[in-house]
């Protein structure tokens, strides 16, 4: 049984007991886990911005990283679920699998993004190229998270000494994986349509902008040099 669940069971035991000046405190792996959490959700966080960073640099580009990222949010509903189904705990073992999932999850809709940009390269409209991406990108995708997903199912079995204490990394695994890889196909393509359109409205405004201040300093030369031919 995980530290977690064992500390819930323990202190639902003496909940009822009187006391008195005692005092008690959780060591062992409780302890480690309250020391260790926030390291763990700082690397969490760290390893989400530095992922967006390094997408920021490959794809010349703010939004499509975004896009992207979205998968995350997914994933982690996903890898909650399957905890919550599995009866297992939030622990610092389930937390890395959480962390190993910022990289994994975002790979489907890289590909997704990527040949769509590309497509669109070619010459392609937005939607033909979202629709040509997806069944040509469903194959790797479903290959590379089936492979990762049946590596990690002999840990979430729990086959093998002490696997109980690695199972929730790979339950967590699982989860995100099948739920983000479900929805990427689905939610990517929508959310990517919804930035390229508000990206180009703020690119039209800012040309209308830009025409508009260039009109205006075409109506004051006009008007100086009016200025100029009635006092000659």
């Amino acid at each position: 049984m995980p530290a977690g669940n064992i500390q819930r069971v323990i202190q639902k035991a003496i909940a009822d007991i009187p006391l008195g000046t005692i005092h008690l405190n959780a060591g062992g792996d409780a302890q480690s886990q309250r020391e260790e959490f926030p390291h763990l959700l700082s690397s969490f966080v760290l390893s989400i911005i530095f992922v967006y960073l390094l997408m920021a640099v490959l794809f010349n580009s703010l939004v499509h990283p975004l896009t992207i990222q979205l998968a995350l949010p997914m994933a982690l509903t996903g890898a909650i679920a399957a905890l919550v189904i599995a009866h297992q705990t939030l622990s610092i073992i389930s937390m890395i699998g959480f962390i190993m999932l910022v990289g994994l999850v975002q790979k489907n809709a890289i590909l997704l993004i990527d040949y769509t940009n590309t497509l669109r390269g070619r010459g392609y409209r937005r939607n033909d190229a979202i629709r040509e991406a997806g069944p040509t990108r469903l194959r790797p995708i479903l290959m590379t998270t089936f492979a990762m997903i049946f590596g990690m199912l002999p840990i979430a079995l729990g086959i093998g000494k002490a696997s109980e204490q690695r199972a929730p990394l790979a339950t967590a695994v699982i989860g995100g994986l099948i739920l983000s890889t479900l929805l990427t196909l689905v939610v990517i393509p929508v959310v990517y349509t919804l930035f390229d359109d508000i990206a180009a409205w703020i690119a039209r405004r800012i040309a209308r902008g830009a025409t508009g201040r260039s009109a205006n300093v075409d109506q004051v030369l006009e008007r100086a040099r009016s200025a100029e031919s009635g006092a000659d």
